[in-house]
């Protein structure tokens, strides 16, 4: 299958969609989701901001997905997925700050595969599972691990402003039931894991999600992350990577966003 990269993009107070091809970026007018035709403009990658690549109406995340990453908490593994939702308005892009709020002492990276929609659905079986997907990005689900377990809902823990970065950009083609994702903390590895160990792997999931709320074009969900995270700090940069996409980077900051 062809393999596409969906990229949205600011060039001085405009707003685009475009394909990327290596460095150039090809504008797009319309919607991406519902059929985007090139406007015949180019513009460098270098020359413009990376945004956040699409905006969704709901974030959706699975917890608890990879074997890995219960192992030594003395966790059984969940019989279906286990389901939170975090406010759009979490949604960073690369380059952007992961700020940390006011309070909050033990913030972790998560790296995960990200699930674009393409197609609305209700009720979608496994097997139809793969119409709906539009493509994959790379995101970090950033937890207050401290808050996780006092709260009541995870309304702050994940869902503080900067506390869903994601792209660089929608990757189409890719055969997401295995590919790399992986974390790096100032450069050293810290998560390294194939998707193709999800516990629920993401047919299932998305499946599954519809079930209860009906996904919509442009909705994105988080499908879990492999083994330890660790605190992060101010100035720490932090990478995800997923094989075929490329690298979300964020550096870390402390104050108002």
């Amino acid at each position: 299958m062809k393999i596409t990269k969906y990229i949205r993009y600011s060039a001085g107070t405009k707003i685009s969609y475009g394909i990327l091809e290596e460095q150039t970026i090809r504008e797009l007018h319309g919607d991406i989701f519902g059929g985007a035709e090139p406007t015949g403009t180019t513009v460098k990658l270098s020359e413009v901001k990376v945004l956040a690549p699409c905006e969704p109406s709901k974030v959706i995340a699975v917890g608890r997905n990879y074997k890995s990453h219960i192992a030594d908490r003395n966790i059984e593994p969940p019989k279906e997925p286990g389901l939170f939702l975090k406010p759009s308005s979490c949604l960073v892009g690369t380059e952007g700050d992961i700020v940390i709020p006011e309070g909050a002492n033990n913030v972790h990276y998560e790296a995960e595969l990200v699930v674009v929609i393409g197609k609305k659905g209700k009720n979608v079986s496994e097997a139809e599972a793969p119409k709906h997907i539009f493509g994959v990005t790379a995101g970090n689900d950033v937890s207050e691990r401290d808050w996780q377990k006092s709260d009541l809902q995870w309304f702050r823990a994940k869902g503080s402003d900067t506390f869903g970065a994601l792209g660089p950009w929608i990757v189409q083609g890719l055969n997401y039931n295995d590919l790399l994702v992986q974390s790096r903390l100032n450069g050293e590895l810290r998560q390294s894991q194939r998707t193709k160990d999800l516990i629920f792997p993401v047919d299932n999931v998305i499946s599954y999600i519809s079930r209860f709320m009906t996904l919509l074009p442009g909705d994105i969900v988080y499908t879990g992350t492999p083994g330890n995270t660790k605190p992060m700090f101010p100035d720490d940069v932090i990478e995800i990577e997923i094989e075929g996409v490329g690298v979300l980077r964020n550096r870390i900051a402390r104050g108002t966003v």
